[in-house]
Order: structure tokens, then sequence, then C-alpha cells
């Protein structure tokens, strides 16, 4: 009885709770939610690293509620995997634990990545951990895993080119004058310079107190951190992504000989099936919207010890 009751667990791999955690750091106390299956302890971990801006440990921003990351986290629950989903410093709630936006690097959030892999690592209730970056998470996640204590790392939807490249690439929809502004811009916050004048139209992405953050996140290179990482390596990306090309992912896999490619045809970039314009724009706003089912059972299928 004793071993059919573990494997009856197994099968039915439900979601069994939901735990609200917290991290002491010194620059204040960040939040996450940790979600148990319901088989049997230990359990292999998932800690999954949010994206770009004020992006939550759902998966949302302030207007742009999806649930990506929330549904992606229950389902792999439901797998049998435990699911840390923070919010990161400055968001949600760990949104006390914000530094000044002129103070914030790129670096506070691979050490609170690295923290978090720490705090999982001693949960007596933890057996191998993973860590799981979406988009810009997944550089941040690149930058923890080589610090150690993972077993796996997961890219999804993650940039291969140098942030600068992708900056360029994303601005290929602004009108001529403005995308030689904007590289121009680039070109002096790469080089570690600030920019004094920058037009009302580019106020947003590169106002004076958020350049010093951009300037530290575009010393990284994708390829060449992933190519320094020493566990196994899956690198997933929908073809149906306009935020980060599909071609991103073939950068990141090339960069590291041996780790898994997986593209999921009509996935977009919050995992989500978008084969039309219509779904495109509705798998940002429509939390119903399910993370396609594709994503998951390549991601369990990867974790699994």
């Amino acid at each position: 009885m004793s071993r059919i009751l573990p494997a009856l667990l197994a099968a039915l791999a439900l979601p069994l709770a939901a735990e609200e955690v917290s991290l002491s750091t010194p620059g204040g106390r960040l939040h996450a939610t940790l979600e148990l299956p319901a088989t049997v302890a230990p359990w292999p971990c998932v800690l999954v690293i949010a994206g770009s801006g004020p992006t939550d440990r759902d998966g949302n921003q302030p207007g742009l509620r999806n649930d990506s990351l929330k549904q992606l986290g229950a389902a792999l629950a439901g797998k049998g995997f435990c699911v840390l989903r923070p919010d990161k410093r400055g968001v949600g709630a760990s949104a006390a634990a914000a530094p000044k936006e002129s103070e914030l690097r790129f670096e506070h959030y691979a050490a609170d990545a690295a923290d978090w892999v720490a705090h999982l690592r001693k949960d007596l209730r933890a057996g191998r951990v993973a860590l799981l970056g979406h988009s810009e998470g997944a550089l941040v996640g690149l930058l923890a895993a080589k610090r150690g204590g993972v077993h796996a790392f997961v890219s999804v939807a993650g940039a291969g080119q140098p942030a600068a490249d992708l900056l360029r690439w994303q601005a290929q929809i602004l009108p001529r004058g403005l995308r030689k502004m904007n590289d121009a811009i680039v070109r002096e916050l790469s080089a570690g310079h600030t920019v004094a004048v920058v037009p009302k139209e580019l106020l947003a992405l590169y106002r004076p107190s958020v350049q010093p953050y951009l300037i530290s996140w575009l010393r990284y290179d994708p390829a060449a951190e992933i190519a320094a990482v020493k566990v196994p390596v899956l690198v997933l990306h929908g073809t149906a992504d306009l935020q980060v090309p599909p071609a991103d992912a073939h950068l990141l896999a090339r960069a590291l000989p041996g780790a898994r490619l997986e593209l999921i045809e009509d996935m977009n970039h919050v995992l989500k099936r978008a084969a039309t314009p219509a779904e495109q724009n509705r798998a940002y706003t429509d939390p119903s919207t399910p993370v396609d089912p594709r994503a998951v059972e390549l991601i369990a299928e990867f974790l699994r010890p």
C-alpha cells in the first residue's frame, strides 16, 4: 500500500496548495508564490523569473493581464513540480524593496534570483532545482545559473542577440528619423554614457532615471552567457513571438553545443497560441486563454528527473 499511494498521487498530479513565501534581502523583503504538487515530497522544483518592466509573478503588467506565468506554474505543479514564482524587486508585493530607479542595476535581479535558488535549496521538501527565465528573465536566469545551485536551465522566449541589437530590431516600426535617434541613444548607452537629451517619443524607454539600468543591461551578450552554463539547457521559443524574434533561439542554441532547441509553431511571446492577429492581441489581455500545452509538456519532459 505504501508504494501504491505515491504512484496514484503521481498519476493524478493535481496541485496540492499554494504558499506565500518571502525572502529577506539587504534591499528589502521579496515575496513569491510557491505552488506545491499533490505528489510526495521531495519534489523537483522550478524557479520562474519574469520578464522586463513591471511584470509580476503571474506574468502581468498594469493594464495587461494574461496570467501566463500563473498558468504555467499551475500546469507544472499539476505535473509534479513545485514552482516558485517571485514578484521582482519593485513589482507587486515586492514593491517596497525597490531602490530608486536611478540606482537599479541588472545585477540586482540576478542576485535576487540566486538568493531564491538558495531559498529553495534550504527547503527540505525540494529536490532538484531548475531555473526558468522568461523573456528578459532568461538573461537574468543565465547570470543566476552561473552562480551554481541549479540542475537545469530553461530559456523561454529569451533574447539571443545583445540587448543593443534587440533594441534596434524592436525600433524598426518607428519612423526613419526616430530610428536614427534611437540608434544614436543605444550607441551612447552601450559605450557607458548617459544621454542628456531624449526625444519625447522615446522618453518612456530612455528617460534619464532608467539609463543607468539600461547601461548595466547592455553589457551582456546572452549567447556568451549561455555558453558558460554547465547544466542541461532547454531553449524554448514560439514562431509567433513578435517581441523577440525566433531566430534568437537559434543564436542561443548554437552558442551552447548540446543545448536542446524547441520551436513551437504559432506560440507567441506570452506562451499562448496566436495563429491570427486577433489571437495575438487577445493573448496579452485575456487571462482565459491558456498557455500552450505543448510548452508545458516540453518543459516538464525536459525537467523531469
